[in-house]
């Protein structure tokens, strides 16, 4: 999409071929946009250049430790078995490429010393704008997270390469590199930049967004699943992830793109340009339906292999060691007093966006509302919620509320309740409750999550006897600028923080 320091580049290779890396923080599974880059190491490697692949262990640590310690080395494992995977799927050779771990160098006396040198000279303002579309964006950062940018930076000068390559989104640290690498002395370098690819649902494809992604291991009826929940607008080429990512993985490996239908309404057709394809979907001469259909079988083709080399015992032993799922806990055996003790962990809640459709007394009961609430679901769920002396019923009505989703149904007095509004309540008499707020714009359905627990999956259904929601409510708080908190944690949706309107430090039920 964008290249920096072009004339540099040409002088180059008048000379010699490129050296160029590319680099990967070992942190949530790579997805199948992770295809943009290794499509294009492929055209690296056939141009003749020379290219380090650098699976960036403590830089995973230092994004808001998005890979705890004890798991680092398992992931960095794991992230080398899945890309030499993809390379070897989309038929790039691995003896012309040269593999390297951040920490087999970044833990030298040379390479700490220049990062003493370099935090001198940067300014807190300069790393901290350098890594705003990278590094995980919190309300009270982390060192850890300013000096990111900079050790990024000194990769370029301990790679010994010319040139890095990246992600769009990559830009500032490349362009904080470019002015800081000459005040310690070290060269200016290339910076080659591809575009990144929107997710599924419309918004850049995120280890994080469970449904805007197609995990590489993902079976093929999760794919099926996900591609069929896609944003695919008839006629709209805008933010369309099925579209996108036909225009930056299929194209680009394939040359060609085959639209697959019955002959009824045509039989297959095959675009040799994409812009043919965009301008024939935004016709509506291609359906939505047709171009997913597609898109799942040219898909299954890359993904196939990788899924047959990760069937093996050992990558799947792997792969569920550098991925615990949070929510299966040990089963504990009869008669055993020191078993492991269950993971309770806030991202086993499913907590989601709402927007109330309707409110009514209860037939059997003054202080109970029963209400519609539309959380993204084909039809809405009916809720009870004793907020009658505590919230007029205007306004509650179609406002947006929090709702916990996978708690048991139970009946109240006779309706029964499918979900729970989640509110602030004041400490002090008298009581005071105000429902949280999701962030402005947010839509019915969108996901709730605690800070550093956005990648788990929710159990289904919260089995009353745990008391998983009782455990972690206990440390549910508002906290004096009026954020919902779980141990001074925010709650968060992708548009940023839930709040409610004015009781701080208050609790959450």
């Amino acid at each position: 999409q964008e290249v920096l320091g072009e004339d540099k580049l040409m002088a180059i290779l008048k000379e010699r071929e490129l050296k160029i890396y590319w680099g990967t923080a070992t942190t949530g599974k790579p997805h199948v946009a992770y295809f943009v880059p290794m499509s294009k190491i492929a055209d690296f490697l056939k141009a003749g250049c020379e290219v380090t692949i650098l699976f960036a262990d403590l830089h995973a640590y230092l994004d808001n430790m998005k890979a705890p310690w004890e798991l680092l080395e398992l992931r960095t494992r794991y992230y080398e078995n899945v890309i030499k995977a993809m390379l070897e799927s989309i038929g790039v050779p691995l003896e012309k490429l040269k593999f390297v771990r951040g920490t087999d160098y970044q833990l030298s006396k040379e390479y700490t010393l220049d990062v003493y040198r370099l935090s001198s000279v940067v300014t807190q303002h300069d790393a901290k704008k350098a890594g705003a579309e990278v590094v995980k964006q919190v309300e009270h950062p982390l060192l850890s997270g300013l000096l990111y940018p900079g050790l990024q930076a000194l990769d370029e000068e301990y790679l010994k390469v010319d040139a890095q390559f990246g992600g769009v989104d990559q830009r500032k640290i490349f362009t904080f590199a470019e002015k800081y690498l000459p005040s310690l002395g070290y060269a200016k370098r290339v910076h080659l930049m591809n575009p990144m690819v929107p997710g599924l649902t419309g918004s850049k494809m995120s280890s994080s967004e469970e449904d805007s992604k197609i995990d590489l291991l993902d079976r093929k009826e999760d794919v099926k699943k996900k591609l069929k929940k896609a944003f695919c607008e008839p006629g709209n080429v805008e933010n369309n992830g099925v579209l996108s990512f036909i225009k930056h993985v299929l194209f680009p490996l394939k040359s060609e793109f085959v639209v697959l239908r019955e002959e009824k309404w045509g039989g297959n057709k095959t675009y040799t340009a994409y812009e043919a394809l965009e301008k024939d979907f935004a016709e509506q001469v291609v359906h939505p339906g047709d171009l997913k259909n597609s898109v799942e079988v040219a898909l299954n083709k890359l993904l196939d292999p990788i899924r047959e080399k990760f069937n093996s015992p050992e990558l799947k032993k792997l792969t569920d060691a550098a991925y615990p799922n949070p929510t299966k806990a040990k089963p504990v055996e009869k008669g055993t007093k020191n078993s492991e003790p269950e993971n309770v962990v806030p991202s086993r809640l499913d907590i989601r966006v709402g927007k109330v459709i309707s409110v009514e007394k209860h037939p059997d009961a003054d202080s109970l509302y029963v209400e519609k609430i539309d959380v993204g679901e084909p039809k809405p769920r009916t809720v009870v919620s004793g907020l009658v002396q505590f919230v007029p019923k205007e306004q509650l009505q179609d406002r947006l509320v929090v709702l916990l989703c996978n708690l048991k149904p139970q009946k109240m007095r006779g309706v029964e309740s499918q979900g729970m509004v989640l509110c602030a309540s004041s400490v002090g008499e008298p009581r005071q409750v105000e429902p949280l707020d999701p962030p402005a714009g947010c839509c019915a359905g969108e996901r709730v999550y605690v800070e550093g627990y956005e990648a788990g999956e929710p159990d289904d259904e919260l089995k009353p006897k745990k008391k998983v929601f009782e455990k972690l409510q206990a440390d549910f708080r508002v906290s004096e600028d009026c954020v919902a908190q779980w141990k001074e944690r925010n709650f968060l949706t992708k548009l940023g923080r839930v709040s409610c309107k004015s009781l701080k430090g208050g609790s959450i039920s």
